[in-house]
């Protein structure tokens, strides 16, 4: 095969499948797959990056080639890294390598690289060609990139209901609105999340585990929001053998006798009020890309209002819970006028035995 009718397009989606084969392991990194092609057009080697800490796709890429890459081409779907790190610059690998040509997708929005690794491969004389599959590389890591330009996390509210809009009995009671395997593809679906978001009153309520079951390795970090920091001594979010888990308190209102009753496995950090963008930036720090808001509806109507949650996802059940005073998803918007109502967008519904699940973008 001649270079020149080498299908680019091709070998950037090839890319980026291998960088979809990370998904929810490498936060506080983005996924990145590279393929590399020889001075022929024939590929030789490609690789992922699987985890963060552990080498990245050009590297792996590199580690895995079985001929010279001397006069090739490579595709990866983020720009390379030009900073020391937990591991080498990426960029550093690629001149060295010999290669001529590199595909880059999107440019990283680390201001660490932001540029500066296609500007170090130029100066290297090495042709960049910037662009290709821009759209599916910019949805592949659309929460690394949110958490980069805005620190925030990217957030994702999920609830259970019944069909008549309902949440649970008006005594609390929830157990089971959706089926078994609605409940078994939400701990599949936690896996994509770096951390899972509830408030006290659903901890004092549901004592829930919130795991993916042995799914991902570690766990998603659990965290608990309290303005009052009036938690039960004995919850299964305190059993660091399952996943560790984190309590964030608001320290303008809560009651700092009650910490200990929160034991010593258990990390603590405060917050100056009870605004949930406080968490999602407390958050991003720590190196969370995606989070996912399984809270109640104080929780939830706070976390929309500030601009905490870009996705929507509910499972609707073919059940009837009825009464004036039987909980909603939500609080009180205090809308006045319909112009004022949310609307969602770009919304896909798929069927899960009976169960209905409605996934929503939702702008900020």
């Amino acid at each position: 095969m001649s270079e020149k009718n080498v299908n680019h397009i091709k070998w950037m989606k090839r890319a980026i499948h291998l960088a979809s084969l990370g998904d929810g392991k490498t936060s506080p990194n983005p996924m990145v797959g590279a393929v590399i092609l020889d001075k022929n057009g024939n590929i030789i080697s490609e690789g992922f990056h699987y985890k963060a800490g552990m080498p990245h796709a050009e590297a792996m890429a590199f580690n895995n080639l079985k001929k010279d890459a001397t006069g090739g081409s490579m595709y990866v779907n983020l720009e390379p890294c030009c900073h020391q790190g937990k591991t080498p610059p990426c960029v550093d690998k690629v001149i060295s390598s010999g290669i001529k040509k590199i595909y880059v997708s999107i440019k990283d929005p680390d201001k660490r690289v932001s540029g500066k690794g296609i500007k170090l491969l130029k100066e290297a004389g090495i042709q960049v060609h910037l662009g290709l599959c821009k759209k599916e590389s910019l949805e592949l890591n659309k929460a690394f990139v949110y958490r980069n330009i805005t620190d925030k996390t990217y957030g994702v509210l999920k609830w259970a209901m019944s069909i008549d809009g309902r949440i649970g009995l008006k005594n609390g009671k929830s157990k089971w609105i959706t089926n078994e395997e609605s409940r078994s593809l939400v701990h599949s679906f936690r896996a994509e999340f770096d951390a899972i978001i509830i408030g006290g009153n659903t901890l004092r309520k549901d004592n829930p585990i919130l795991t993916t079951r042995g799914l991902k390795s570690p766990e998603p970090l659990r965290v608990i929001f309290t303005k009052t920091l009036d938690l039960p001594s004995k919850s299964n979010l305190w059993n660091s053998n399952e996943a560790k888990t984190l309590v964030i308190y608001d320290s303008s209102t809560a009651n700092e006798k009650f910490l200990s009753r929160i034991p010593q496995c258990v990390e603590v950090e405060k917050v100056s009020t009870d605004n949930p963008e406080l968490i999602s930036r407390l958050l991003a720090k720590r190196g969370c890309n995606k989070v996912l808001w399984e809270c109640g509806p104080r929780l939830a109507t706070s976390a929309v209002k500030s601009g905490c949650i870009n996705e929507i996802i509910s499972f609707i059940a073919p059940k009837i819970l009825g009464g004036e005073n039987s909980m909603s998803p939500f609080g009180d918007f205090e809308f006045q006028e319909m112009h004022e109502i949310l609307e969602l967008n770009e919304s896909n519904i798929s069927f899960i035995g009976n169960d209905i699940c409605v996934k929503s973008s939702l702008k900020n």
